[in-house]
């Protein structure tokens, strides 16, 4: 591993690198994944697309009718790195924190950042003030640029704590008014290509965050992989979704996709599915990123129709199962796009699309990429046998000071913690989260698969299902469901489902433990939180016999 001259003045990213022997293997193969060794990724998304396609056209649109154009979009971008550079004495390497929910300023200030020359370090809006207190405790950012409606419990610029400023109120120190006194015109720092672009904390599904490290070129190679490749962005799309740009999959489908190709993005800040759905139709949206259970209940709600105008559906964050693919298809005629990525990798390496598309599949390998199943000796395993899905591409795992880069990186290959089964023609068929899998009086059950089930029965607005440890059966199957408006949620309803799911699905597979509840626990990227729910089973076991647990 040889890395280029940085660019960096805060080393602090290179110096918190994995050691080399550590790294996974990567690959570009593409003509396309050839970049120069100097490189700034914010750039080459926006100066790169004025100059091919002039500044006029429409970058961002919000839901009340606003448009940034692209000469906008970069006079703002560029105000901000001047803030930054000028104000705020941020050097290349410094750490920049964002915390704010999507819109246009924030995608301002993020190419700002990346501008000049700085690591982003973007965060949900929803976190607690000690989440984020541990993320720039790791991350160690001199600057919190944070909207101004989620100012609460944050550090207050005392000690070595990050300097915070507010971004969209009134006051003389907000960005905005900072900015409006600034010019554009702002010269991007010529970083290295393999440079830290951003820290990507992970979406926590498996317990604690780790930290994620992406340089310029990745940036740049997720678009010139999965979007160029499987998605075929156009100059007249409108791209539009539910994820949060502080999570990689909405970074990816909401900025960095519609700018590499010259198209545009609707920012949305917390939407219900159905007024996701309704504003991607309002504004003409031609590309819809979102998660099935968003689709499920676009569905459920009798609102298909606002799906119809779509030129591609992208469905990921979670399984998507056959049924609900053939059901969108019937509905809307729309063939959803499935999916499977990883912050680690940055975006989506396994999809397929058109006429490549097949339901009961999660896809083959982005062009780009190369996949494989192993055992839990790291051995390739051949067609039909079920491991543990690994990777190798132009993007790859480097987690910031962790040591679970050991456990994810194995011989090169990135290990997603995905359980997979590749069949004879190469499609890679999803089986279980690997530390998901429920095995059951000597039954291997994955969850999605009873999920699924679960999900077909019309009083299931969604569900989740882990393994209840058992003494006599080793676990059983334990179901968390979220019943729709109007249906009981009492011992008849519960046999209702138990035996539909049995007539469904292998009958050994059904929730023998089944509870009803209002919502399922989610991270703030909306991903389900299986970790939880096996803790909350565990810790029942654990608890005296009539004692709740905590």
């Amino acid at each position: 591993m040889q890395l280029s001259p940085s660019a960096h003045h805060d080393t602090f990213t290179r110096d918190h690198l994995p050691p080399a022997g550590q790294w996974p293997t990567l690959e570009f193969t593409l003509p396309e994944l050839q970049y120069p060794d100097r490189l700034n990724a914010a750039a080459a998304l926006l100066d790169g697309s004025i100059a091919a396609f002039g500044p006029d056209r429409p970058a961002l649109l919000t839901p009340d009718g606003g448009t940034w154009t692209y000469g906008e979009l970069q006079h703002r971008s560029d105000q901000v790195a001047r803030v930054l550079v000028e104000d705020l004495g941020v050097v290349p390497g410094n750490r920049v924190m964002l915390r704010s929910p999507n819109n246009p300023w924030l995608a301002a200030c993020w190419l700002g950042v990346l501008k000049a020359g700085a690591v982003a370090v973007t965060t949900m809006p929803v976190l607690r003030g000690d989440e984020v207190a541990q993320l720039v405790e790791r991350t160690r950012p001199g600057v919190l640029l944070c909207d101004h409606r989620h100012l609460d419990g944050l550090p207050d610029g005392a000690g070595n704590q990050p300097v915070l400023v507010p971004v969209g109120s009134a006051g003389p120190g907000d960005l905005v008014q900072r900015c409006a006194a600034k010019p554009g015109g702002f010269e991007a720092v010529a970083t290295a290509a393999d440079d830290v672009a951003l820290l990507g904390p992970t979406s926590g599904t498996t317990g604690a965050p780790k930290i994620t490290m992406h340089f310029h070129r990745d940036v740049l190679a997720i678009a010139d992989t999965f979007a160029r490749h499987v998605l075929a962005p156009r100059p007249d799309d409108v791209f539009a979704g539910s994820p949060p740009l502080a999570f990689t999959f909405g970074l990816g489908g909401l900025l960095v996709f519609p700018l590499r190709f010259g198209a545009a993005a609707l920012l949305t800040e917390r939407t219900t599915p159905v007024e996701l759905a309704q504003l991607s139709h309002d504004h003409g949206a031609t590309v819809l990123f979102t998660a099935p259970t968003a689709y499920r209940a676009i569905l459920k709600e009798d609102r298909a129709d606002l799906l119809r105008s779509l030129r591609v559906g992208v469905s990921a964050g979670e399984h998507l199962s056959a049924d609900l693919w053939r059901a969108v298809r019937e509905r809307t005629g729309l063939e959803l796009v499935n999916g499977i990525g990883a912050t680690e990798m940055l975006h989506v390496f396994i999809s397929a699309a058109g006429g490549d598309i097949r339901p009961e599949a999660t896809g083959r390998p982005v062009p780009g990429y190369r996949a494989t199943v192993l055992d839990e000796q790291g051995r390739e395993l051949g067609p039909g046998r079920m491991g543990r899905l690994a990777v190798i591409g132009p993007t790859g795992c480097r987690y910031l000071d962790d040591d679970r880069q050991r456990g994810y990186v194995v011989d090169g290959w990135n290990v997603t913690g995905d359980a997979f089964v590749r069949d004879e023609d190469g499609w890679f068929h999803y089986q279980a989260r690997t530390d998901g899998m429920i095995v059951s009086s000597g039954y291997n059950i994955g969850g999605p698969e009873v999920e699924n089930a679960l999900c077909r029965h019309p009083d299931v607005l969604e569900c989740a299902v882990v393994g209840r440890p058992d003494p006599e059966r080793g676990s059983v199957v334990c179901a968390f469901v979220v019943l729709r408006q109007g249906a009981d949620g009492d011992d008849a309803k519960r046999r209702e489902i138990q035996d539909f799911v049995k007539s469904t699905i292998a009958p050994y597979k059904y929730p023998r433990d089944l509870r009803f509840v209002p919502e399922l626990p989610r991270n703030p990227s909306g991903k389900l939180q299986h970790f939880r729910l096996r803790r909350q089973v565990e810790q029942e076991l654990r608890q005296p016999a009539g004692t709740a647990a905590p």
